[in-house]
């Protein structure tokens, strides 16, 4: 009886390893579009109805106020600028988040000494910080990398933590039992085995990296999306600052693929469950 109902499963199975690599590619990438198909889709029809009100432009009318930014230079220059922000934070962001992480996930010591101060400084929210930041850094970009470097620090740093402290520690015994040393085991055991969750964290930290981003760039900026889409505001141009939403979603995607992309290259070795 149960051999009958596993048949069905098991050659779902042989047919999908049996596919070819890459028309099994292909066709998951076509289906991941549709997803983004059917959200444009609802978005000119209720757009076109004014059910979204009646300033809410179409895709087709962002699309044309973005070929204009485009073919005037504007978007690209900008965009580069807000790029090279997130890039200068990140850096300092990670770099902190996976030391502290590190720290606290490997010594009970550094846990009872950065966990409290790290968990106390992960509540104060962006929005109330850039003022301040404003006022320690002044008006320049300083300010701007210093708030997109504080905030990705901490899902890093949660992730990391959890990541080193979730490995079995059976595995730990084992290889220590096998004559493994401490280093061997740390790059053995317990950086592979804590490696998805972390990977988890720097995903979750750089897109909050591109939403502290839209904050740093609103007050006292003179280039940058913020810049675009404060003069949006200014002039009432609705399509223009849709531009620079549908922007900003991009290039969170576009940083989300290059950390999924970096997920399947370091656990190739793992086999998870994929689904059905």
């Amino acid at each position: 009886m149960v051999s009958h109902t596993l048949e069905p499963v098991a050659a779902a199975a042989e047919a999908k390893v049996a596919a070819p690599p890459v028309a099994y590619r292909l066709a998951r990438r076509t289906r991941k579009l549709i997803g983004l198909a059917v959200l444009l889709v609802g978005w000119q029809i209720l757009a076109s109805h004014g059910e979204l009100g009646s300033q809410t432009p179409t895709p087709g009318e962002v699309a044309v106020a973005a070929w204009e930014l485009i073919r005037s230079g504007v978007l690209q220059e900008n965009i580069a600028v807000s790029v090279v922000r997130v890039a200068k934070g990140l850096a300092i962001g990670l770099t902190a988040g996976l030391g502290l992480g590190l720290l606290a996930g490997f010594s009970k010591l550094g846990e009872d000494i950065v966990d409290a101060p790290v968990q106390a400084l992960r509540m104060l929210p962006a929005v109330a910080l850039a003022p301040i930041f404003l006022i320690w850094f002044g008006l320049g970009d300083l300010s701007k990398v210093a708030l997109i470097s504080f905030a990705p620090m901490f899902p890093l740093y949660l992730n990391v933590l959890a990541g080193i402290r979730g490995v079995d520690d059976r595995l730990v015994e084992s290889a220590r039992s096998c004559g493994v040393g401490t280093w061997g085991l740390i790059r053995r055991v317990i950086l592979p085995g804590a490696l998805p969750q972390i990977l988890v964290g720097l995903r979750q930290s750089l897109g909050v990296a591109w939403i502290v981003l839209v904050v740093a760039e609103q007050t006292a900026t003179t280039s940058g999306l913020g810049v675009i889409i404060n003069d949006a505001k200014e002039f009432l141009q609705i399509d223009v600052m849709f531009v620079v939403v549908v922007v900003y979603a991009l290039l969170g995607l576009g940083t989300d693929a290059l950390v999924r992309l970096l997920e399947r290259r370091l656990l190739s070795w793992r086999r998870g469950y994929a689904g059905v």
